[in-house]
């Protein structure tokens, strides 16, 4: 590789290990403090009051997905392949502008339907509900289009706090407030209160801080008119991709609601455990997409190839061990987490790890599908993921219940980062399958699945975390012995040298070690 183009890629990896460390911080305060917050409602509303507040919830989420109308990847896409300045304040001020009005006219639209749903469903709680959070989806859309902008270039900051930390920390906060407070409780009103103000109180510190920052990346000036057409031209297809991202994502879960209620709660708890695999893959695919772009605007798709290739790689030491555990040991990990009660039913969560740990290996072929413009292929991805979730839950909800919904859920995501994946891979050849991504992945969770399943330990809960780190230890072992490291790793450690100010001595003599000679 020429010097120029590994300078380049030691840049980008630098600018990927930071931007998915910080927005690895940002996802696991969210997935806290989310925690923290439904263990304050399910412990001071009524069950009834929690239902109508999970299903709001989803139905803002869902909402809030279409109203964002496909911009947030499109701006963050277009901002960095942009050829001017002129172009670039063309894409902020249209997103916004654009962006406030569907924010508006989403909360208008929730808003003028909360009774009727409420009436169509046959309870009053939910309508209530819904009437109040109009006000959360304005501001959830709003944000996410701030949020974009700084994406474009190369900024995870505000995502990764003020969306994953100060959003749900002040959630969190003001429902602390009504809980300790006079007359010491939570109320459904109040809880619902407390949401919309989380999210005005975050848009406000989100604008601010885009005040102050956004003319750091771009000073004034004028725009380039024609610009703002290309810029929705290329959002329609991502706009189609969101709604069926988000049906592949939920649908199982509403449809098993359906025919069987009382499961929903049981494979929610095994869902969520199998969408941790998938954290690593979607921090990387976060800052991959602008660092990616601008490699593509130079001519550099060898840089886009190592990069892709050496960050995926790097993130089985999070989900590789998740895998295991969760697969091999469900009962043990359903346990750790939830406790006892959720350790007897194992099916959903093996079912669903398995198709989680399969998109986690193809890495951020999505992402890598808007880099290089092959949204219209995106989009008929999505459509197959979308329907394949909705085909497979009806057809095996109502005879298997959670297994059906888990098979439903992980042939979705499998399909639909599968094409991804082999799409991109044949048009650029990118993807992550070399020798030493492929045997270190092997060598480590053959032999050690094989001793879990036929020893079939039954370990005390606190030693699930403890073996897992004991996964991750073994796979850097691995990589050593089978002498798995390459030209992309060595760029990456000059890149984590260079972010924490030192050299890594004994890194280094460990990775002369097991870099493969070729040649």
């Amino acid at each position: 590789m020429a010097t120029g183009s590994a300078a380049g890629v030691r840049e980008g990896l630098s600018t990927v290990t930071r931007g998915t460390l910080l927005v690895l911080i940002g996802t696991l305060g969210l997935i806290g403090l989310t925690f923290v917050s439904r263990v304050f409602l399910i412990h001071t509303i009524s069950y009834p009051e929690w239902n109508a507040f999970s299903f709001g919830l989803t139905l803002a989420a869902l909402l809030s997905s279409f109203g964002t109308l496909g911009l947030p990847s499109a701006v963050a896409r277009s901002i960095p392949y942009a050829a001017s300045d002129d172009e670039r304040r063309a894409f902020v001020r249209g997103s916004l502008w654009i962006g406030g009005g569907a924010a508006i006219a989403s909360g208008l639209l929730l808003w003028l339907f909360s009774g009727p749903i409420g009436t169509i469903l046959g309870d009053p709680v939910i309508g209530f509900g819904l009437s109040i959070f109009p006000i959360a989806v304005a501001c959830s859309i709003l944000a996410s289009m701030i949020v974009s902008i700084f994406q474009g270039f190369e900024d995870v900051f505000p995502n990764a706090i003020f969306l994953s930390i100060v959003n749900p920390g002040l959630f969190v906060v003001f429902l602390g407030v009504a809980l300790f407070l006079p007359p010491f409780g939570i109320s459904y009103t109040e809880s619902l209160v407390a949401y919309a103000l989380a999210n005005v109180v975050t848009l406000a510190l989100l604008a601010g801080y885009a005040v102050r920052r956004l003319p750091r990346h771009l000073p004034s000036g004028p725009r380039a008119p024609a610009a703002l057409g290309k810029l929705l031209r290329f959002a329609a297809p991502l706009f189609i991709v969101g709604i069926m991202g988000s049906i592949s994502g939920s649908g199982d879960t509403l449809i098993l609601g359906v025919f069987h209620s009382n499961e929903v709660g049981t494979y929610s708890a095994s869902l969520t455990l199998a969408r941790l695999l998938q954290v690593g893959v979607s921090a990387l695919g976060y800052i991959f997409l602008p660092v990616a772009t601008r490699f593509l605007r130079q001519s550099e798709p060898g840089s886009i190839l190592l990069t892709y290739a050496t960050a995926t790689k790097w993130m089985i030491l999070l989900s590789l061990p998740l895998f295991v555990l969760f697969f091999f040991l469900p009962a043990s990990s359903l346990g750790f987490v939830y406790g006892s009660g959720y350790a007897l039913v194992v099916a959903p969560l093996q079912i669903a790890v398995v198709g989680a740990f399969v998109t986690t290996l193809c890495g951020p072929a999505t992402t890598a599908q808007v880099v290089y413009g092959q949204t219209r292929l995106l989009m008929v991805n999505a459509v197959a993921g979308g329907l394949i979730d909705l085909g497979l839950s009806f057809l095996l909800i109502p005879a298997y219940g959670y297994a059906g919904a888990a098979v439903a859920w992980a042939g979705a995501n499998v399909a639909y980062t599968a094409l991804s994946l082999g799409q991109v891979a044949l048009a650029y050849r990118v993807h992550p399958f070399s020798r030493d991504f492929v045997l270190p992945v092997l060598a480590t969770a053959l032999p050690i699945g094989a001793a879990l399943f036929l020893l079939r330990p039954a370990l005390p809960y606190l030693a699930v975390p403890l073996l897992g780190l004991a996964i991750a230890g073994l796979f850097l072992l691995i990589v050593l012995a089978t002498r798995s490291i390459g030209e992309g790793d060595r760029l990456l450690l000059e890149a984590v040298e260079r972010l924490i100010g030192r050299p890594l001595y004994l890194v280094r003599r460990l990775g002369r070690y097991g870099l493969r000679r070729t040649g």
